[in-house]
């Protein structure tokens, strides 16, 4: 069984005419142990969705099982003691500004009724762990952003939770931060066993750590499964623009006026395929001259991932050799412009 079981999941604001449904019968498992992505635009639902997991938000209608319990029907003491299970980190931080780094580590755990004495050791454990071990006494004012999600994060693991929920919790920062918030996640996460739902816009931070996606658009799961089939195969076309955005799949030469030749192929290379010498193989084996107009290597997961933008110029009976000489490289083929007609 999955350690998060979302079912027929509804959240409905206001009523009547001006009532606005933003989740609309969401499906969603989550097994134990992965880091699971939810991207979408913002109006999504997404946000809404992980608010659900733990009651911030109220379903209107549908199940929450998390570790077996139906978070739907737990009463107010039983659900504070469920949400100690689940941590949550913000986009915009939260910290509480008259506290220092480790005041806001402690405060979970002065909630929770923890005795002073552990309290202390506790939560330098946890600044050690984000890395803030000599921020112990600043501010939130005197942090960086960086800094700031970091005492969040620590924050989100004082009472040794078993999921972690990111809400945006990169939306915030700079990309090289972002890169170094994600790789603190993903230590975390293989260190302590943790179940992560990661929110998100942006689907390189997708690609970076997550194992599977649900791309989410106007309340509704319009797709999902592992990231690296998503992002090399999206089916929707709200997926196939998130996907566009990252790898420049968009056929830029057509839109600078680029008059093809033979035939424009776009090829996705996956793994080790995106290392091989495949212009030379054509050259050598086929009377085609390939012309490369955009190329692009990116990493899913630490797996190599790669397009190639060619005009295979020369006979049509060669271009259509060469074409199936890519396909029996268990290559996958995007047509772009055939100047043959077929």
């Amino acid at each position: 069984m999955a350690l998060i079981e979302i079912s027929g999941l509804v959240k409905t604001y206001g009523r009547g005419s001006e009532a606005v449904k933003a989740l609309r019968g969401v499906d969603l498992a989550v097994e134990s142990g992965e880091i699971f992505g939810v991207v979408g635009t913002s109006g999504a639902g997404k946000s809404t969705l992980i608010r659900c997991l733990n009651r911030l938000e109220e379903p209107t209608a549908g199940r929450v099982v998390v570790d077996g319990r139906d978070m739907t029907a737990l009463s107010e003491t039983e659900l504070r003691l469920a949400r100690r299970e689940m941590g949550m980190i913000f986009q915009h931080f939260n910290l509480l500004s008259a506290r220092t780094a480790a005041g806001n580590v402690a405060f979970p755990l002065e909630i929770a009724g923890r005795p002073a004495r552990e309290i202390g050791p506790r939560v330098a454990e946890l600044l050690d762990l984000a890395g803030l071990a000599d921020k112990a006494g600043a501010y939130p004012s005197q942090l960086s952003g960086g800094q700031k999600q970091r005492v969040g994060i620590a924050r989100a693991l004082a009472n040794n939770p078993k999921i972690l929920l990111c809400d945006e919790a990169t939306s915030a920062l700079d990309p090289q931060t972002t890169r170094s918030i994600l790789a603190l996640i993903e230590d975390i996460k293989r260190r302590l066993g943790l179940t992560v739902v990661l929110i998100t816009h942006e689907m390189p931070v997708v690609t970076e750590i997550c194992d599977r996606v649900a791309v989410m658009e106007d309340g509704l799961i319009v797709e999902a499964g592992p990231v690296l089939d998503i992002f090399t195969n999206p089916r929707h076309p709200v997926t196939r623009g998130f996907v566009e955005a990252v790898i420049s799949r968009r056929n830029a030469v057509q839109e600078m006026g680029y008059q093809t030749k033979g035939v424009l192929v776009r090829v996705f290379f996956l793994g080790g395929a995106a290392g091989e010498p495949l212009v030379a193989s054509l050259v050598r084996r086929f009377a085609v001259e390939p012309n490369i107009l955009q190329a692009h290597i990116d990493h899913i997961k630490g797996t190599a991932f790669g397009t190639l933008v060619m005009d295979l110029a020369g006979e049509a009976e060669s271009c259509r050799a060469a074409l199936n000489f890519l396909r029996d490289q268990d290559l996958r083929l995007e047509v772009l412009t055939n100047a043959f007609g077929d």
